[in-house]
Protein backbone atom coordinates (compact mmCIF):
# COMPACT_ATOMS: atom_id res chain seq x y z
CA UNK A 1 0.00 0.00 0.00
CA UNK A 2 2.89 2.30 -0.54
CA UNK A 3 1.46 4.15 -3.30
CA UNK A 4 1.18 8.21 -3.22
CA UNK A 5 -2.57 8.93 -4.18
CA UNK A 6 -2.04 12.58 -3.51
CA UNK A 7 -3.09 13.68 -7.07
CA UNK A 8 -6.82 11.91 -6.38
CA UNK A 9 -7.32 13.38 -3.08
CA UNK A 10 -6.44 16.95 -3.81
CA UNK A 11 -9.07 16.16 -6.71
CA UNK A 12 -6.46 16.42 -9.58
CA UNK A 13 -7.12 13.32 -12.02
CA UNK A 14 -10.15 12.13 -10.07
CA UNK A 15 -10.92 9.71 -13.30
CA UNK A 16 -13.19 6.95 -12.96
CA UNK A 17 -10.20 4.23 -12.51
CA UNK A 18 -8.44 6.13 -9.76
CA UNK A 19 -11.92 5.47 -7.48
CA UNK A 20 -12.19 1.75 -9.00
CA UNK A 21 -9.03 1.10 -7.55
CA UNK A 22 -9.65 3.02 -4.22
CA UNK A 23 -12.89 1.08 -4.08
CA UNK A 24 -11.35 -2.14 -4.92
CA UNK A 25 -8.05 -1.47 -2.18
CA UNK A 26 -9.83 -0.20 0.56
CA UNK A 27 -13.07 -1.51 2.44
CA UNK A 28 -16.56 0.47 1.67
CA UNK A 29 -15.63 2.57 5.50
CA UNK A 30 -12.33 2.94 5.19
CA UNK A 31 -12.83 4.30 1.15
CA UNK A 32 -15.81 6.25 3.32
CA UNK A 33 -13.81 7.98 5.35
CA UNK A 34 -10.33 8.50 4.04
CA UNK A 35 -11.35 9.12 0.36
CA UNK A 36 -15.01 10.79 0.78
CA UNK A 37 -13.62 12.67 4.02
CA UNK A 38 -16.47 10.89 5.94
CA UNK A 39 -16.67 9.74 9.84
CA UNK A 40 -17.45 6.65 11.40
CA UNK A 41 -19.85 6.08 14.02
CA UNK A 42 -18.71 6.66 17.65
CA UNK A 43 -17.95 3.96 19.79
CA UNK A 44 -17.98 1.35 16.53
CA UNK A 45 -13.70 1.38 15.28
CA UNK A 46 -11.57 -1.28 15.74
CA UNK A 47 -9.53 0.81 17.67
CA UNK A 48 -11.53 3.42 20.06
CA UNK A 49 -11.12 1.19 23.28
CA UNK A 50 -7.64 -0.33 21.62
CA UNK A 51 -4.82 -0.87 24.42
CA UNK A 52 -2.20 -2.66 22.25
CA UNK A 53 1.50 -1.19 21.99
CA UNK A 54 2.26 -0.34 18.76
CA UNK A 55 2.38 2.16 15.78
CA UNK A 56 -0.89 3.73 14.13
CA UNK A 57 0.15 4.01 10.29
CA UNK A 58 -1.71 5.27 7.49
CA UNK A 59 -4.46 2.42 6.06
CA UNK A 60 -3.68 3.60 2.85
CA UNK A 61 -0.11 4.82 2.60
CA UNK A 62 1.69 3.14 5.25
CA UNK A 63 2.94 6.50 6.29
CA UNK A 64 3.90 6.27 10.20
CA UNK A 65 1.07 8.57 12.40
CA UNK A 66 0.56 7.93 16.41
CA UNK A 67 2.22 6.36 18.67
CA UNK A 68 0.34 4.29 21.08
CA UNK A 69 1.97 5.87 23.76
CA UNK A 70 0.29 8.87 23.14
CA UNK A 71 -2.98 7.43 23.17
CA UNK A 72 -5.91 8.07 25.80
CA UNK A 73 -9.72 7.46 26.47
CA UNK A 74 -11.38 10.74 25.56
CA UNK A 75 -14.86 9.54 26.18
CA UNK A 76 -15.87 10.09 22.33
CA UNK A 77 -15.81 6.87 21.48
CA UNK A 78 -12.97 7.70 18.51
CA UNK A 79 -8.92 7.13 18.92
CA UNK A 80 -7.57 10.24 20.53
CA UNK A 81 -3.97 10.90 21.06
CA UNK A 82 -2.24 14.36 22.69
CA UNK A 83 0.62 13.87 19.72
CA UNK A 84 1.22 12.85 16.63
CA UNK A 85 4.44 10.31 16.30
CA UNK A 86 6.14 13.31 13.95
CA UNK A 87 4.22 16.33 13.12
CA UNK A 88 5.45 16.07 9.37
CA UNK A 89 3.36 13.19 9.23
CA UNK A 90 -0.20 15.31 9.22
CA UNK A 91 -1.27 18.12 7.33
CA UNK A 92 -3.64 20.16 8.80
CA UNK A 93 -6.84 21.40 7.09
CA UNK A 94 -9.23 23.81 7.54
CA UNK A 95 -13.16 22.17 7.29
CA UNK A 96 -15.86 24.20 7.47
CA UNK A 97 -18.26 21.76 7.01
CA UNK A 98 -21.62 20.58 9.01
CA UNK A 99 -21.80 24.54 9.69
CA UNK A 100 -18.55 23.95 11.84
CA UNK A 101 -15.03 25.20 12.00
CA UNK A 102 -12.52 22.78 12.42
CA UNK A 103 -9.43 21.64 11.99
CA UNK A 104 -9.10 18.59 9.97
CA UNK A 105 -5.96 16.21 9.92
CA UNK A 106 -4.78 14.45 6.63
CA UNK A 107 -1.91 11.79 5.98
CA UNK A 108 0.75 14.01 4.58
CA UNK A 109 1.93 11.79 2.35
CA UNK A 110 -0.99 10.50 0.49
CA UNK A 111 -3.57 13.29 1.73
CA UNK A 112 -6.00 10.72 3.52
CA UNK A 113 -8.67 12.16 5.47
CA UNK A 114 -7.81 10.99 9.15
CA UNK A 115 -10.23 13.06 11.79
CA UNK A 116 -9.81 16.52 13.54
CA UNK A 117 -7.45 18.13 16.06
CA UNK A 118 -8.99 19.57 19.10
CA UNK A 119 -7.64 22.04 21.94
CA UNK A 120 -9.59 20.03 24.78
CA UNK A 121 -6.58 17.32 25.19
CA UNK A 122 -4.90 16.10 28.24
CA UNK A 123 -0.84 17.50 29.10
CA UNK A 124 1.56 17.68 27.69
CA UNK A 125 -0.02 19.04 24.44
CA UNK A 126 -3.36 20.04 25.22
CA UNK A 127 -4.59 18.51 21.61
CA UNK A 128 -6.68 15.84 21.14
CA UNK A 129 -6.35 14.45 17.71
CA UNK A 130 -9.82 12.49 17.15
CA UNK A 131 -8.92 9.72 14.43
CA UNK A 132 -11.19 7.71 12.85
CA UNK A 133 -10.48 3.96 12.81
CA UNK A 134 -10.83 3.17 9.63
CA UNK A 135 -8.27 5.45 8.00
CA UNK A 136 -5.71 3.40 10.75
CA UNK A 137 -3.83 0.26 10.80
CA UNK A 138 -1.76 -0.50 14.28
CA UNK A 139 1.51 -1.97 13.98
CA UNK A 140 2.07 -3.87 17.05
CA UNK A 141 5.19 -2.89 18.94
CA UNK A 142 6.76 -6.51 18.99
CA UNK A 143 6.29 -6.32 14.57
CA UNK A 144 7.83 -2.63 15.03
CA UNK A 145 11.08 -3.95 16.73
CA UNK A 146 11.46 -6.53 14.43
CA UNK A 147 11.10 -4.46 11.28
CA UNK A 148 13.43 -1.82 12.58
Amino acid sequence: MKENRRSFVEGNNNNNQEIEKWKERLTPEQYQVCIRKGTELPFTGKYWDCKEDGLYRCVCCGNELFDSETKFESGTGWPSFWAPAKMQSLKFVLDKSHGMRRIGVQCNNCGAHLGHVFNDGPRPTGERYCINSASLELQQRKQVSQVD
